[in-house]
This record gives C-alpha cells, sequence and structure tokens, in this order.
C-alpha cells in the first residue's frame, strides 16, 4: 500500500490484516521502488496524492517497465484517491491501473474489489474456491472440508488459499512467506514449517489423508483428492 496519510494508513492495514492479507506500507514513490524491486507483491493500493510523485507517474513507470519490479508488469494496481472527477479516473486507467476507488469508501466494498482483482490471477470468476473435498470462501472468509467446517487462524487460511489457486503445484516456503506475511516476517524463523502443520492436522482431524504434502528440499503442495 502506498499511503503517506498515516492514519489512514494504519486503519487499511489492520483491516486487510483482519481479512488475512499481508500488507507492507510505503510513504511515498521512492519507498514504494524499493519495496517493489525486493518483493514480489500481488496487488499495490495506489494513494495518486504522494509527496513526491504523483501515483498516475508511479503506475505509468509500472506499466512502462521503467522501474524494476520483482512482480514484473503483471502486479494489480488499485488506485485509492479522493481525486474522483471523471478525468482522473480515465487517467488512472489509461495509466494501468486495474480498478480505481474514490476516497472516502468502505472497506467492504475495498476488500471486494481487492477479491476481484486477485481473482484475476487464477483465471477464477466466483470468490469461492473448491479443490476436491476443501471449498474456501474468500468473501465470507469460511473454509470446508466437506460438510465439516475448519476453523483456521488467519495465516493458516492465507496459506490454504494461496496453495488451493495452485493446486498440485510444488510451492516454496519461501514463496508462502513472501505472499502470506509482510516484510516484516524473519526469513530464518519456522513459522511456515509451523502454520502448514498446524492447517494439515485440522485438514485430517476426521482421519482423512493430508492433503497438504511435504516435497522433500522443495517445499508443499495441495493433493487435487477426489471430493
Amino acid at each position: 500500500m502506498v499511503e503517506d496519510e498515516e492514519d489512514l494508513a494504519g486503519a487499511l492495514r489492520v483491516g486487510l490484516a483482519r481479512a488475512g492479507y499481508a500488507v507492507d506500507v510505503a510513504v511515498d514513490a521512492a519507498q514504494a521502488y524499493d519495496r517493489l524491486l525486493v518483493n514480489e507483491y500481488d496487488l499495490m493500493l495506489l494513494d495518486v496524492n504522494l509527496p513526491d510523485v504523483d501515483g498516475f507517474t508511479v503506475c505509468r513507470a509500472i506499466r512502462r517497465g521503467e522501474v524494476a519490479v520483482a512482480a514484473g508488469r503483471d502486479l494489480r494496481v488499485l488506485m485509492l484517491t479522493a481525486r474522483g472527477a471523471l478525468g482522473d479516473r480515465v487517467r488512472g486507467l489509461d495509466e494501468g491501473a486495474d480498478d480505481y476507488l474514490v476516497k472516502p469508501f468502505a472497506l467492504a466494498e475495498l476488500l471486494a474489489r481487492v477479491r476481484a482483482l486477485l481473482r484475476r490471477d487464477t483465471g477464477g470468476t466466483s470468490a469461492v474456491l473448491t479443490v476436491g473435498a476443501l471449498t474456501l470462501d474468500t468473501a465470507r472468509h469460511e473454509a470446508h472440508r466437506g460438510r465439516q467446517r475448519l476453523h483456521l487462524t488467519p495465516k493458516e487460511f492465507g496459506v490454504l488459499e494461496y496453495l488451493m489457486t495452485r493446486p498440485g503445484r510444488v510451492v516454496s516456503a519461501e514463496e508462502l512467506l513472501e505472499h502470506v506475511w509482510d516484510a516484516n516476517a524473519d526469513p530464518f524463523t519456522q513459522t511456515v514449517r509451523v502454520t502448514v502443520g498446524t492447517l494439515r492436522r485440522k485438514l485430517t482431524g476426521d482421519g482423512a489423508e493430508p492433503s497438504i504434502e511435504t516435497v522433500v528440499g522443495r517445499g508443499y503442495r495441495l493433493r487435487e483428492e477426489a471430493a
């Protein structure tokens, strides 16, 4: 999130974290460029009125490849700004933004737009993910295995969501750490292993075979089991 209003940035960060998202905050374009170079973000919330460079310029620089971005030009960009005139909205979209939300806005609408943008990466159109017997409702923040409700922590939910959007694919611990935790996470801790372990136990509470496999030396894979 690139936002120089401290109170707003703090409130949004808390709201997004409660919804299970890992959020890093930059207060200006320069700081944003530094973070984008290092971390492969899924989505950027971008204010237009920044203290150094305006958000239109930031978005254009990303889309034209003028700044190095770990996620490449496919990074989703959602502009958040008080500039709601038609010309501003058109300019933001023409500069490469995927969506444009005018302040003030409700957190519920922001979360819905975030979910919609992130679904584009998987080709999905629904807020509900299904892999075998597992279903994950990203809008209601609910997970089920068959008819059994799974009571997951925000991080467990985030890990499961990331794996369910990539069923059958091996995902490294480093990739999970980068996409589910924020920049303050210690890469040398066992937090990913511990979280995957507790998630796996919750998925097999009824005695079923583990849905998450450990691929030694590479990471974790969600089995595409039969429903």
